[in-house]
């Protein structure tokens, strides 16, 4: 496995904690305590994925995030003690991939992440989709709008590939949600409706082409190259 792991989390006891767990299960964990230095270090090292505190000693971590994601499209899981919605609401929309809230089950934690870092392997097969404007590369993980790349964050391109490959019908909030996170979730989480809205907005125009349906979930309408 050995992939790069940026644990940034000022509670020491429990770093070292999720530290040695994620390094039981192949990882290399490298440890912050404070988030100034965040974006510094990722530019240098480029770790594949960020497990990120928000509630951090010199700069809370939703401001962390908002830099990382000036120059950084790679994974964030955020980690928040308050467990409010209005919180992980906000660190979803500026760009987070997934929340939890403490006290952290290691056990869960591992497995958010490695859904999170599903899609980089090199395992995925060649695939293209063509949706007339909007082509997605699966394996280059790469979606294009009228020939331009769109700039998508990891939980992003995972939320678009699913509903793309089955375009034209309608996917259940519970179950896109379970796919992207790859484990159990609640029921009330918000996630994947402001995925959706961050999606839409990456789409401007074409947002459109992201379609709700009142309470069930979504469908990505399949545009001219998909029509039936």
């Amino acid at each position: 496995m050995n992939e790069k792991i940026l644990l940034v989390e000022d509670d020491v006891a429990l770093a070292s904690l999720v530290s040695r767990y994620l390094a039981s299960h192949g990882f290399q964990v490298f440890l912050l305590h404070q988030g100034a230095s965040v974006p510094r270090v990722v530019q240098r090292d480029r770790p594949d994925a960020v497990i990120l505190d928000i509630m951090l000693p010199d700069v809370d971590g939703l401001s962390v995030l908002k830099k990382l994601r000036e120059f950084w499209r790679g994974p964030v899981l955020m980690l928040t003690a308050l467990g409010e919605d209005s919180d992980m609401v906000a660190g979803l929309e500026i760009g987070a991939d997934d929340y939890i809230v403490k006290p952290v089950t290691p056990r869960v934690l591992l497995a958010r992440l490695r859904a999170l870092l599903r899609r980089s392997s090199n395992d995925l097969e060649a695939e293209m989709i063509d949706l007339g404007s909007l082509r997605i590369d699966a394996q280059a993980m790469t979606a294009f709008l009228d020939g331009t790349p769109l700039d998508l964050t990891t939980a992003e391109f995972d939320l678009l590939l699913l509903l793309a490959r089955r375009a034209g019908r309608v996917q259940e909030r519970a179950r896109l949600l379970e796919e992207v996170r790859g484990i159990d979730f609640n029921s009330f989480d918000r996630s994947v409706d402001v995925l959706v809205s961050r999606l839409r907005r990456k789409l401007g125009g074409h947002g459109h082409l992201i379609r709700t349906v009142q309470g069930v979930g979504y469908c990505l309408n399949a545009g001219k190259s998909g029509e039936r």
